[in-house]
């Protein structure tokens, strides 16, 4: 298609995540995407989605096939439960349609061998797997950080994850198949592959994980507690925690630190104000607040449509997606055998830096303020 025409977009389930994520940003990017149709399993849902998105009767079905064989479909926003995600995908592509799909790749290491082998089949498509944590704000500015040497060599990271999660009305914790989830490790693989992905972003590839779990929530039927060690390809070490609580928790920090021989790196912040703080070997310190910025999502769907119009290799593969995954996996694994284990070798060794396409800066194009503070 051409470099200048607006993608023709197919959404493959309109649950929580496009209403909540993919949707708003969609509705900012009309030069990139026009949304034609959409497939939902529950009639009631399709239609409802279907009205607020503005589109006719027409456009909406329950069969994820029948929207597959429409012809003002470009490309797919694949959003269903993770079950179903490799089923759908290799549908897609087997459609000729380009593909966006939600992540993990699969629900364990079976289905992400098979998610490995659909960039192969289908070279003239384009498959990106929806990490929007590599896209995020700050945490790309505080790779770049890293990248330049602030903090000197990373020694040590420590990043801490804890709340509450109980089903609530019209959250991600009250979907039935999140707390009865047949897919491995349920939220730590669900919704934990974002933390791996940050980890990953900032401190490249692991060696060896050696974790932990507990089952400390009766309303999810998945470990609500893993604990995990990392050793990393450049000597460093870390520790990662999450706690996915049944009980309300006191106020918890929640951020990322990283460790380094001439500074410290602070990731902290709700999603309404994320801060980057850079403290230095002389204790002076910088801080950089991002307001406004949609948690990464806008730039991935650029990203996407990047690699759709003009060709340009994406961020979030699917062998980027299966490597935070197996980090998961193996933590699993680790706490299953109470011992160390070695990772097999990333498919692809690092996550790239993305850079808005055309820009000479990081967010160059993008949504969000960001200041600074010495």
């Amino acid at each position: 298609m051409s470099g200048h025409e607006s993608i023709r977009l197919g959404l493959i389930g309109t649950g929580l995540a496009v209403e909540k994520l993919h949707w708003p940003a969609l509705r900012r990017m009309p030069d990139r995407y026009v949304v034609t149709a959409l497939a939902d399993a529950s009639a009631e849902q399709a239609e409802r989605f279907a009205t607020a998105a503005g589109l006719t009767a027409a456009a909406r079905t329950t069969d994820h096939h029948a929207l597959l064989a429409r012809a003002d479909v470009d490309a797919v926003l694949i959003s269903v439960p993770i079950p179903a995600l490799y089923g759908i995908a290799a549908d897609a592509l087997a459609a000729g349609k380009h593909v966006l799909c939600e992540k993990p790749t699969g629900t364990g290491e079976e289905q992400a061998r098979a998610f490995l082998e659909l960039p192969a089949a289908h070279p003239d498509r384009t498959i990106m797997i929806a990490e929007n944590y590599f896209y995020r704000d700050d945490i790309r500015h505080a790779r770049a950080l890293v990248d330049d040497g602030a903090i000197g060599k990373l020694h040590l990271m420590a990043y801490r994850r804890a709340g509450q999660s109980v089903p609530r009305e019209g959250g991600f914790s009250s979907t039935p198949w999140r707390q009865r989830p047949q897919y491995r490790g349920g939220v730590h693989l669900d919704a934990g592959v974002h933390d791996i992905a940050q980890i990953r972003m900032l401190c490249g590839d692991a060696l060896r994980v050696h974790g932990g779990v507990q089952w400390a929530n009766s309303t999810i039927d998945s470990p609500s507690d893993l604990t995990l060690n990392l050793t990393f390809a450049s000597g460093a070490v870390g520790n990662y925690t999450a706690c996915y609580s049944e009980i309300p928790l006191p106020a918890e920090p929640n951020d990322m630190r990283l460790y380094g021989t001439e500074g410290v790196l602070v990731l902290s912040g709700p999603e309404a104000e994320r801060r980057v703080t850079l403290v230095r070997a002389d204790g002076s310190t910088r801080t950089d607040v991002f307001t406004g910025i949609d948690n990464g999502y806008y730039g991935e769907l650029c990203d996407f449509s990047d690699a759709v119009r003009h060709g340009a290799p994406v961020v979030a593969t699917v062998a980027q997606s299966v490597t935070n995954m197996r980090i998961v996996l193996g933590a699993l694994d680790s706490a299953e055998r109470d011992e160390v284990v070695g990772l097999e070798p990333a498919d692809e060794a690092g996550v790239p830096l993305w850079r808005p396409r055309g820009g000479a800066g990081l967010f160059d194009g993008l949504p969000g303020d960001r200041t600074s503070e010495e």
